[in-house]
């Protein structure tokens, strides 16, 4: 009831249109982006709807989010893996264990961090993937079109300059919500 009716939401109601191939491969991290607005969460949400993959695609999110408990419950539920991000804690380990403890792990993440205008990607979703040995999905966002994009999967090679170099000319053909806190200016 709750798929089918975000699913006319999305589609009908809001007009966006998923394309692309989603791989079958059971462990992935999916970088999802531009990443410029609190809209972009739901976007997510409408796609698993679209996509029947409510139960597969998981995030991420400040631990300090989860501590509220009605709040954690739903993040929970949607899918939301706790991450404590300190000095402490390598958050790229405590990952890359919960893909080694998990035989299916579709993991989504920005790989800008923030919603803000950045000068650089972060690049802890590149070591989640290269020490978990699983590869790459590029998903992109475009507010303009109005269409979430499953693009190229990859195995980071290793020298992330190059890949980071594919991976923002892949993002740049995408506009977000809020288009001046896009990639455009990193190509």
């Amino acid at each position: 009831m709750i798929r089918s009716l975000n699913k006319f939401i999305f589609l009908n109601l809001l007009g966006w249109e998923v394309t692309g191939v989603v791989p079958e491969d059971k462990k992935i991290v999916a970088i999802v982006a531009p990443h410029t607005s609190w809209h972009d969460f739901f976007v997510g949400v409408f796609t698993r709807s679209v996509l029947k993959m409510e139960n597969r695609i998981k995030f991420l999110g400040k631990y300090e989010l989860f501590k509220n408990t009605l709040i954690g419950l739903v993040l929970r539920k949607l899918g939301g893996y706790p991450v404590v991000r300190n000095k402490q804690v390598n958050s790229v380990d405590s990952v890359v264990k919960i893909f080694n403890d998990n035989e299916n792990f579709f993991l989504t993440l920005a790989p800008e961090g923030t919603r803000a205008k950045v000068n650089s990607l972060k690049t802890g979703f590149y070591y989640i993937a290269l020490k978990a040995k699983v590869p790459i999905l590029m998903v992109g966002f475009c507010f303009k079109r109005r269409i979430v994009h499953f693009g190229e999967k990859f195995y980071p090679s290793g020298n992330i300059d190059k890949d980071m170099k594919k991976i923002i000319s892949f993002f740049s053909n995408y506009q977000g919500k809020v288009p001046s806190k896009g990639l455009n200016h990193l190509v």
